[in-house]
């Protein structure tokens, strides 16, 4: 499929992060033999050691103690006319999951983080130049399912710049210069409306090392004539063309149905905990709904994102948490724990996540196996298809994400 794309050859900065820590005064022989091993692993040359017991941390470990970022913010236009672009958006967002999934930096899978914004809807504060964070940059996918599900249409006084700037200057973005910062702006209006110019928007982006690509809904020379791709061009992103009319083909394939008979057991593995517990886990549930709701199909994409490992929440999911270090155990009192773990003594709470881990486990394993078959069932389908589709958002942002993720180092196996 051919994506219409206007491209910056501007590089990023080179990586700075060759700082060593100093060296631990007592480790064990057989640390010493697991680090090293662990670095070997890694394929890292050049392992230094003070002496037998004081090794130098070495980049590839930094890298492990602090994972290299991919960060996104979605803008999208949701004046009167941008249903199509919406739709898209929410049906193809498990899709463009599973394409980050595949993204490797120095052999290190990196952490996902997305945002969304909408603007140019007139039911939102003018004195916010119409234009709203809906979520922050979360690594909780189903914060972003549930913002994009809550999106309506309204009205249209649609500030490009404004909304821009907005994103640059109200996300939390990463200070390293080997992540990648990235602002997708989709609409269909001229790029030049609002009070604050485009220009000046850009430029505090390309400050901040952050990429703003903009996807017109409409005719590529189109948008070309209202900004659209000149903003691209002052940003170093790409400029994009997408049919936002274009309805998004859910092909439901025969393992559809077991991949969600087990996503219903998966479920059951998370143990929610905090004080958000419940209600991040009520809110899983409903995103599968809105999935199934649409297209069988629609869930079995968002089923093969939840077994992957970007599919993270440590932030209220015990196994999750303990699995990633966010939290130990023994430090958390009794009344952010679930009630079936209360009563628990020390010994039967690590039996009991233990036992949803390896649940956990066996099913994740299960439904790879049915999307791997999945995959290819879709794929044969597609195959039969007379002419391309036209290109849709998850076309024009993946394209955009593999190109500028190269400058970074991040390869997409």
């Amino acid at each position: 499929m051919m994506i219409s794309t206007v491209s910056s050859n501007q590089t990023s900065k080179p990586s700075s992060s060759n700082q060593t820590s100093k060296p631990s005064p007592k480790l064990s022989f057989h640390k010493s033999l697991l680090v090293a091993a662990l670095v070997t692993s890694l394929g890292c040359s050049g392992y230094l050691w003070a002496d037998s017991r004081s090794p130098q941390t070495t980049q590839a470990q930094q890298t492990l103690a602090n994972p290299p970022k991919i960060q996104v913010a979605i803008l999208l236009d949701t004046s009167n006319s941008m249903d199509g672009l919406i739709d898209q958006t929410r049906n193809q967002l498990w899709e463009m999951v599973d394409e980050f999934s595949k993204a490797k930096q120095n052999g290190i899978t990196p952490i996902l983080e997305v945002a969304v914004f909408e603007y140019g809807n007139d039911g939102l504060a003018s004195q916010n130049g119409f234009i709203r964070q809906v979520t922050g940059l979360t690594q909780e996918l189903d914060r972003v399912s549930e913002a994009l599900f809550s999106l309506t249409t309204n009205g249209g006084s649609e500030y490009c710049g404004y909304a821009i700037k907005s994103a640059v200057n109200g996300l939390q973005w990463s200070q390293s210069s080997s992540d990648m910062r990235a602002i997708f702006i989709a609409g269909n209006e001229p790029f030049t409306q609002g009070p604050i110019a485009y220009t000046q928007a850009i430029k505090i982006a390309k400050e901040k090392d952050i990429t703003v690509n903009t996807i017109f809904a409409g005719d590529y020379n189109q948008g070309g004539e209202n900004g659209w791709r000149q903003g691209a061009l002052l940003a170093g992103g790409n400029y994009m063309s997408i049919d936002q009319n274009q309805q998004v083909a859910h092909i439901v394939a025969p393992q559809d149905q077991k991949i969600a008979e087990l996503n219903s057991k998966l479920n059951q593995t998370y143990v929610p905990y905090g004080s958000e517990g419940e209600e991040a886990a009520s809110r899983q549930y409903e995103q599968d709904q809105k999935s199934n709701d649409i297209s069988l199909g629609l869930l079995a994409k968002r089923v093969k994102s939840k077994v992957s490992s970007l599919y993270n929440n440590a932030k209220w999911d015990l196994v999750d948490a303990l699995e990633s270090g966010e939290v130990e155990l023994e430090d958390l009192d009794q009344e952010t724990l679930p009630a079936p773990m209360a009563q628990m003594s020390p010994e039967q709470k690590k039996d009991f996540i233990e036992e949803k881990k390896t649940e956990r486990q066996q099913l994740q394993n299960e439904i790879k196996a049915l999307t791997e078959a999945r995959a290819a069932y879709v794929a044969k389908e597609e195959s039969k298809q007379s002419e391309p589709e036209a290109n849709t958002v998850n076309d024009a942002m993946m394209s955009s994400i593999r190109t500028q993720g190269e400058k970074k180092a991040f390869v997409f196996e």
